[in-house]
């Protein structure tokens, strides 16, 4: 928001809320091309005498349609457009390495139980989407998808054909050394069904998961200088703290967070025997000049202590289950012979909440690749939880084995790499799209599980030679603003965790920067916000507003 009121913006407003009118402005739209906001937008310049706003400055984030495009030139709004522009950027960036295309009611659409072949649509839509990403980016990467899901395939297909007509228009798209070897992955949410269902220990993931933040913004009581009161901050790439601390353990949070605030103290010359909370406050009425940098601090200590407050007791019994279950050895490295046994307690104990018993449920399900109905009778009625039951059932919409002897076809379990860094004993599991992602910038992934959809461009070894025509137009260029090595953009129909998203940028320092690795999905899961759309997969697409 700072940078819009940087270039001259005095107010920011959304269009489909009522608005008063400022006849002595001009006006910037920045909307999508759809019928809801392109009828508001007529009705800001239908009344006179007076119209909403000096003149009107239009930038669609895609193609507007024929019609629209007709029904707007009829309108009294061609009096008072000076600019009207199509910026094919129909995505939200959330991150520097991650993106939305912000449509989490897809999911029950895609996966649903009564789902015909109306999904072309959709898919279509995603894929006009998916390609603005590509043209903003200024690649033409090769595009490949998981074998299976008919959906992965088709979805790959449109983008395909969606970036050759982008190619058309720009042929300089995907110029550049090293552009050729630029890749793009189609998967589905059924290939990791693991990750959306584990307790998640990094700071990011785990804030999100176990604290109420809702749209970045986390919500804290303060108390010391004045009287106790909320206050919010926004955890997002502006804030330099939380871009060091989101991906890291939270073991290594509360060190790393100590001793960043010591050497601040320290080169500021303040003194400070230990960094808590109490300590903080002390230091702020003393130091007021540093209250912005001090209350950064305050509020990732505030963060850290309020994740560790819910992770004391049913979380960190849970997890120790959960990770022993998702990786079928306990921390020794020892096989689990009779995984019953470690849920069994788990099960059975009042004080935990319903869907954490599904997502014990559910990771040992996953580690029998599948159970009888008569086991899964019985296990839901020892966790008491008949009223969520659906969401278990659900999962095999994902194309994930739930029940045996069901007639649905048995997933052979992923062959998964074999990792030797050391880790925390409750964070062993690393999320299955990290292999992929490795295998891809390594081009190792398999051409049979990951066709493309046409044979890529040949790499060319005259990599460090300069064409005539590319010269060296992007050196005058900072480093963000152009990008000449590859990149490995990755596509999950169905949502993305946080612990997903964590790994394209684990990935990227892994190959020293030599490659961008870009996450996107549909929509940003949360453990809650999966069971939860998973639970309504049963019903009838008419019922679902």
């Amino acid at each position: 928001m700072s940078d819009i009121m940087a270039e001259g913006i005095t107010i920011v407003e959304d269009i489909n809320k009522r608005r008063e009118p400022i006849p002595s402005l001009e006006a910037i739209y920045l909307i999508t091309p759809s019928e809801k906001s392109v009828r508001a937008l007529i009705n800001d310049f239908k009344d006179t005498p007076t119209f909403m706003y000096k003149a009107a400055h239009v930038f669609f984030t895609d193609t507007c349609p024929e019609s629209l495009f007709t029904e707007l030139g009829k309108s009294r709004c061609t009096k008072v457009i000076k600019t009207l522009k199509e910026i094919h950027a129909s995505f939200l960036p959330l991150e520097s390495q991650v993106y939305s295309l912000d449509s989490m009611e897809s999911f029950h659409h895609l996966f649903n139980s009564h789902a015909a072949n109306s999904n072309s649509t959709l898919l279509e839509s995603m894929a006009e989407q998916i390609a603005t990403l590509c043209e903003t980016l200024k690649e033409y990467p090769a595009v490949r998808y998981r074998k299976g899901p008919d959906m992965n395939a088709a979805l790959a297909n449109l983008i395909h054909d969606k970036l050759n007509a982008y190619k058309a228009d720009n042929p300089s798209m995907g110029e550049g050394p090293e552009k050729s070897r630029s890749q793009l992955l189609i998967l589905d949410r059924g290939y990791d069904c693991v990750s959306p269902i584990l307790h998640e220990l990094t700071l990011q993931a785990m804030a999100h998961d176990l604290l109420p933040i809702e749209q970045d913004i986390y919500s804290y009581d303060t108390t010391g200088v004045a009287e106790s009161r909320v206050k919010e901050t926004l955890l997002d790439e502006d804030d330099e703290l939380w871009m060091k601390l989101r991906h890291l353990h939270i073991a290594d949070v509360s060190k790393q967070v100590t001793e960043l605030l010591k050497t601040f103290c320290e080169s500021k010359r303040m003194t400070t025997d230990k960094a808590n909370l109490r300590d903080l406050s002390q230091m702020l009425k003393k130091m007021p000049q540093y209250q912005k940098e001090l209350s950064k601090y305050s509020t990732h200590l505030h963060l850290v202590e309020d994740c560790m407050k819910h992770f004391k007791g049913t979380v960190e019994k849970m997890c120790k289950v959960e990770q022993d279950l998702a990786m079928g050895t306990d921390s020794e490295g020892e096989k689990i012979k009779d995984p019953m046994k470690i849920i069994v307690p788990i099960l059975l104990d009042t004080s935990i909440k319903s869907y954490d018993k599904i997502r014990i449920i559910l990771l040992y399900i996953f580690l029998k690749s599948g159970i009888t109905e008569e086991n899964l009778t019985k296990l839901i009625q020892h966790a008491n939880i008949q009223v969520d039951s659906s969401i278990i059932q659900n999962v095999q919409n994902l194309g994930t084995t739930i029940i045996t002897g069901g007639g649905s076809p048995s997933k052979s379990k992923q062959d998964r790499k074999h990792r030797t860094e050391s880790t925390y004993q409750l964070s062993r599991w690393t999320p299955a799209i990290k292999d992929i992602m490795e295998d891809a910038t390594e081009e190792k992934l398999c051409k049979k599980q990951w066709p493309f959809v046409s044979d890529p461009t040949p790499t060319t070894s005259t990599q460090t030679a300069v064409s005539a025509r590319f010269g060296h137009w992007h050196k005058s260029k900072t480093p963000t603003e152009y990008r000449s090595g590859p990149r490995l953009i990755v596509f999950v129909i169905g949502g993305i965790t946080m612990s997903e998203m964590r790994c394209a940028y684990e990935v990227t320092k892994a190959t020293d920067n030599k490659w961008e690795v870009l996450i996107g999905s549909t929509h940003i899961l949360t453990p809650e916000k999966f069971l939860d759309s998973l639970k309504n997969l049963d019903n009838p697409l008419e019922a679902q507003s």
